[in-house]
Order: C-alpha cells, then structure tokens, then sequence
C-alpha cells in the first residue's frame, strides 16, 4: 500500500554550490523545507528564467542528495536540453530559485533485509543513490548497474561502487565497462546476487527492458519514469501514462502525481504516448470498463 503523499511547499532557496560532473550540472540549493520533508524517488520543481521571463512552465528533476547543512540542502542533477536548463547551468552560488516539492509518490522500501538490483541510465541514476542509503539502512543488500551511451554520460559510477556490492558499468560504445545496454547485463547480475528485488530510474526504453528482464525473474521492479511534466502538481495532464490499476483496469494516470514511481508491470510501455482503446474513457472503448 502506498504512503498517504507529503504536502509539498514554495520555497526561494539559495544555490550553495555549482559543479559539472561530466556531461551533466548538479545544483545544490539550501531548501529546508524540501529536505525535511524528502523520501527517495520524490522530485523537485524549479522555475527557470528569473522575474521576467516568459517561461511559464518549470522544469523538473529527481533528488540526487538531500544533506542537513544549513537546516536542509538539496541537490538535483541535470544535463542542458533547452532555453530553461541553460540557464539552470548558469546559475552560480548565491542565486535564488524558487522551488516546489518534495513532489510525487517515492520509491517503497522493503519490510525485511533483501537483495536490491538499482538499474540507472543517464543521469535518472541520481534518483538511486538516496534510495540505496535508505536501502541499507534497512540492513538491505544493494548492487548497482549503471549505463549510458558513454562513459562521460553515465552518472555516479564511483559512488556506486563505494556503496553498492558490485557495481557493474554498461556504455554503448563501451568507452567504460562493458559494452551494451543495461539491460544486457541486467539478468546476469540478478541471477548471480540473487537479487529479490530490482529498483530502476532512466529514460522510458531503459525501464521497459528492466521491467520485462525482472518479469522474466519473477521479482518485484519499482520504475521511477522520466516522462516530461511541465506543472508537476497534476494540472497540465503533459505526463499520463496508460498504467495497469489493482483491478486489472488500465487508467490514463499522472506521472508527477499518481507517480512518478510505479511496479513496472502495471505500467504499458508499448503503449506510453498513446491512449489505449481499452482504456477507461478511452474514445469508443474504455468507458465500458467503468464500474
């Protein structure tokens, strides 16, 4: 069962510091009201542009750190995609910004000690490290798989190899590890830790494949998804998702609200960006599904 949402707040933080880990920035924000209130797998919401831009919609990312200097700071990791990251990467220390969260469902932790799979692409990878923290401190086991297109775009490897078990490294162009994807790797490592559970944060295709290799294991997978939110509170309906719900109904559900965090086979990968005609309310074929 889920935990009842925290109630997130506004808050004007002062950036305390600025630094490129490879391909991507990393921002941390003094942000107490956040961080007191922050579980892994919540995100933030960030105005980008100042005062008088005409950006309406801020841009969202995915808690990396969370630490208690200055009464509470955040730090949240991005890579440059437009007019509104570039002048996030612009941002030096003593700058304000306006931030919303913590926002979204986090990741559920498990009752009892088990083995834990954390399976990041890119820089979605920065949503894992808090979780695993919160993993071990529950006397889990924790063993990392970490990928990217290359080795400058796979985020958090040294990190990952102080906390996890093992840590194993995908790059296409295997500039740093093995060569392939993560999920090539994937079952190897879960059949060799004898993992009970796998945990997984990266771009859409990535969690697809996770999902269907920890199907395959019959083992739990919670997907933390990267579709784009433009409000983050639920209002924009930019972020549905076709999501398999207890009653075997599928549901056009809110990333930023309803997740973003979901059990990886309830969500229809093949069917992300589209509404399914057995959807509830879908045009002629959900709605007979009510009840």
């Amino acid at each position: 069962m889920r935990k009842t949402p925290v109630t997130p707040v506004q808050v004007t933080g002062t950036v305390l510091t600025t630094r490129r880990v490879d391909a991507y920035h990393a921002l941390t924000v003094v942000a107490p009201g956040i961080a007191e209130r922050f579980r892994p797998g919540h995100f933030v919401a960030v105005a980008v542009g100042g005062a008088r831009t005409s950006s309406l919609t801020r841009r969202v990312f995915f808690v990396h750190d969370v630490k208690p200097d200055y009464g509470g700071t955040v730090e949240f990791v991005f890579t440059v995609r437009g007019p509104g990251t570039e002048w996030l990467a612009e941002r030096r220390a003593r700058d304000t910004l306006d931030l919303v969260g913590p926002l979204g469902r986090p990741f559920p932790l498990p009752r009892d000690p088990v083995g834990c799979v954390l399976a990041g692409g890119e820089y979605g990878s920065a949503a894992l490290f808090p979780l695993a923290d919160a993993l071990q401190r529950r006397g889990c086991r924790v063993d990392f798989v970490l990928g990217a297109a290359s080795a400058d775009r796979v985020f958090g490897a040294l990190r990952a190899r102080r906390m996890g078990e093992t840590t194993t490294l995908t790059t296409e162009d295997g500039s740093v590890g093995m060569r392939g994807k993560v999920t090539d790797v994937l079952p190897g490592v879960i059949a060799d830790v004898r993992a009970d559970a796998v945990y997984a944060c990266g771009p859409m295709a990535m969690l697809r494949g996770v999902t269907a290799v920890a199907v395959e294991f019959d083992i739990p997978v919670q997907v933390a998804v990267e579709e784009r939110m433009a409000c983050g509170t639920g209002v924009c309906m930019t972020c549905v998702l076709p999501v398999i719900g207890d009653d075997g109904v599928t549901r056009m559900v809110r990333s930023c609200v309803e997740g973003p965090v979901f059990r990886g086979e309830r969500v229809r990968f093949d069917d992300v960006g589209t509404i399914p005609f057995d959807a509830l309310g879908a045009p002629g074929g959900g709605s007979r599904h009510a009840g």
